[in-house]
């Protein structure tokens, strides 16, 4: 799809690669907004963590989405939306957002491996997966052998041992990653098995770095100014600490995903992000959907819905609408 420059895209010039919109989270808010913005012609970016990195991704079994009679798991569901936005011109990444620049027109994102982009709006759906809990030595140790992104900090374990854990595809894939680097990798997985795409387990368990200890607790990250190893306990087995110098923390919890906007945004006591009606956040041009807003009950349909509103509501923003239009065409 060719750059609307009536949307104003040729001013934000050379540089980071410029959308119309950008969506921040692939779930099915982020989803459902990008067959809408898609659709509308408006030149959209989709960044996501993977497949399974969302509620609806680690969700084994749904029978009861609209059209959908199921059963499907949640993973093939966001990909069917995913392949509806992709047939209407959307592009989806799959990368980590590490931070974002509201400021001014034109807004930039910043991935952890993809680079700078920029757009003139942006719809975040990065849903309520956030830990609300940290294991002893997790915080004080961070930025010392603690991290959260392996293509952010991988290159300072060469040579080393490291532990990486979770369980999902945004796990797997970062451990994969760090065999670049890391001599050693224990993948610590909290439950029995692993929840990622198929083709994702079969590579970890085949690569000659990778140690993969199953339904594994971690306890512990130890160390006095630096990580020297993670205490760690299997189901009905007893403690033991394993040497690493890097621990790298992908587990899920239930609180909105908002790190990356370092307080840029009005937020509610709880965390949960502040938005009109019409999905909007306190900056113009910026939306939020989903679990974010932590206002609804958390269904997919509608989390869809909102993303749905989102799109609607970027659409009459760039064009300058006067109000929603019901649909497209």
């Amino acid at each position: 799809m060719e750059l609307n420059l009536g949307l104003g895209l040729a001013g934000l010039g050379a540089g980071p690669e410029a959308y119309d919109v950008i969506i921040i989270g692939g779930g099915p808010a982020g989803a459902s907004a990008a067959i809408y913005t898609a659709r509308a012609e408006l030149r959209t970016l989709v960044i996501d963590k993977g497949l399974t990195a969302g509620a609806l991704g680690v969700t084994a079994k749904i029978s009861n989405y609209p059209g959908v009679p199921g059963p499907i798991s949640g993973a093939q569901l966001v990909e069917t939306m995913r392949r509806q936005a992709e047939s209407f011109g959307a592009r989806f990444i799959t990368d980590k957002v590490i931070g974002v620049d509201l400021s001014g027109d034109a807004k930039t994102v910043i991935a952890a491996a993809s680079g700078t982009f920029k757009a003139r709006a942006l719809i975040l759906a990065t849903g309520s997966m956030g830990r609300t809990h940290t294991v002893p030595g997790e915080d004080r140790l961070l930025g010392r052998g603690v991290s959260y992104c392996a293509t952010c900090d991988g290159a300072f374990f060469r040579d080393l041992a490291v532990a990486v854990v979770g369980n999902n595809d945004e796990t797997l894939e970062e451990a994969l990653l760090l065999t670049k680097f890391a001599q050693h990798i224990y993948l610590l997985a909290p439950t029995p098995a692993l929840n990622a795409r198929a083709a994702l387990i079969d590579e970890v368990k085949a690569h000659a770095k990778i140690e993969v200890r199953l339904g594994t607790r971690l306890k512990e990250i130890v160390g006095d100014d630096q990580v020297t190893g993670v205490r760690i306990q299997a189901r009905a087995g007893p403690e033991e600490v394993l040497p690493v110098q890097g621990a790298f923390i992908y587990l899920q919890g239930a609180k909105p995903i908002t790190d990356y906007l370092n307080g840029q945004l009005e937020t509610t006591a709880d965390g949960c992000l502040v938005v009109s009606r019409e999905m909007q956040t306190n900056v113009p041009g910026v939306f939020a959907v989903g679990d974010l807003l932590c206002s609804h009950i958390k269904q997919a349909v509608i989390a869809a819905a909102d993303g749905v509103i989102a799109a609607m509501a970027v659409d009459k923003f760039l064009r300058g609408k006067a109000r929603l239009q019901p649909d497209w065409r």
